[in-house]
């Protein structure tokens, strides 16, 4: 990302984000390259911040044909059935996102994202998914970790009011000013696997019960050979009774799990827009942070929930690295 400078059109198109965030930032973020899998809501309105914020390259993964639940979220798919007929998400989205920003070159790669092999994202700065198991997140982030350059992973997930974003800069550098000084700072970030395999009783004491009810979700899912989001109210009984094994599997207080948000996350498990709109944009916020170098990123978890509007960020480490 460090060739040539933005060209004189840029520089018009931008210039008031330049004046926000400076020229060499723009420059960075157009010339960057960006894989997105699983278009749904939050993604959806991710691809729309960072199309807009002038981004060098969109690359899009979804082969999946349009539902009656893509249409409550996704602003991007045509009204007309007559447009999407035949079209998967990915094409009917990249189509729309042409629109919002001629300059930027988006595209849709055909595949099982799981299949791809690490010469694939080597040519990305930054992965996002969503819509997929625990396991391909885990295997992604492996082929990430594995290619010579740094690449930025995150992952999204949203369930009716509540969401989810995990960031994996790995070992990341970057500016923070004080008053008339600018510092250099560094972070070391887990794997994502790392990040969900902790055992809970070395999490901080206060850690949201987003996180720890999110991955018994995660876990249901897995166990059960679902795809993600393929849970319903008739799954609560098999869901509290999985999260009573893992509580006493690690000797973990059950209360520190309510069972009423795990009701919550299985009753209804489409996306509630206000909240995509609220993920996807603070996702597209820190993308153009990892990107331009600039400002106090995520580390590692964010979580949001509707119902008392708070966003919280967890920093879930393996406190001993290597043990």
């Amino acid at each position: 990302m460090d060739g040539e400078e933005l060209t004189e059109q840029e520089t018009a198109l931008y210039d008031r984000q330049i004046r926000v965030w400076g020229v060499d930032a723009q420059r960075r973020l157009s010339k960057a390259h960006i894989l997105v899998s699983g278009m749904k809501g939050t993604v959806v309105e991710f691809c729309k911040n960072i199309v807009l914020a002038g981004v060098g390259s969109l690359t899009l993964v979804d082969s999946r044909e349009v539902t009656e639940e893509a249409l409550s979220a996704n602003f991007l798919i045509p009204p007309d059935e007559n447009v999407y007929s035949g079209k998967t998400l990915a094409e009917l989205c990249c189509d729309s996102l042409k629109d919002f920003n001629p300059m930027v070159r988006v595209s849709v790669e055909k595949g099982d994202i799981s299949s791809f092999g690490g010469d694939f994202y080597d040519r990305f700065d930054v992965v996002v998914i969503s819509s997929c198991s625990f396991a391909t997140k885990k295997l992604i982030n492996e082929k990430c970790r594995k290619v010579s350059k740094r690449i930025a992973f995150y992952t999204v997930d949203c369930r009716d009011s509540c969401g989810e974003i995990y960031v994996d800069l790995q070992n990341y550098t970057y500016s923070k000013k004080k008053l008339d000084e600018t510092d250099e700072c560094q972070l070391q970030y887990p794997s994502f696997e790392e990040a969900v395999t902790i055992p809970w009783r070395a999490l901080p004491k206060k850690v949201t019960k987003l996180y720890l009810a999110m991955r018994v979700i995660e876990r249901f899912e897995e166990a059960e050979g679902r795809n993600p989001g393929e849970i319903s109210i008739a799954d609560l009984p098999g869901v509290l009774k999985l999260k009573k094994e893992l509580c006493d599997a690690q000797s973990f207080n059950e209360s520190h799990v309510p069972d009423a948000l795990l009701e919550r996350l299985v009753s209804d498990t489409s996306e509630f827009p206000p909240v995509c709109a609220i993920l996807g944009g603070i996702l597209g916020q820190e993308v153009i942070k990892a990107i331009s170098g600039k400002g106090d990123p995520l580390k590692n978890f964010f979580f949001f929930d509707a119902i008392d509007g708070k966003g919280i960020i967890e920093d879930i480490s393996n406190p001993n690295p290597g043990s």
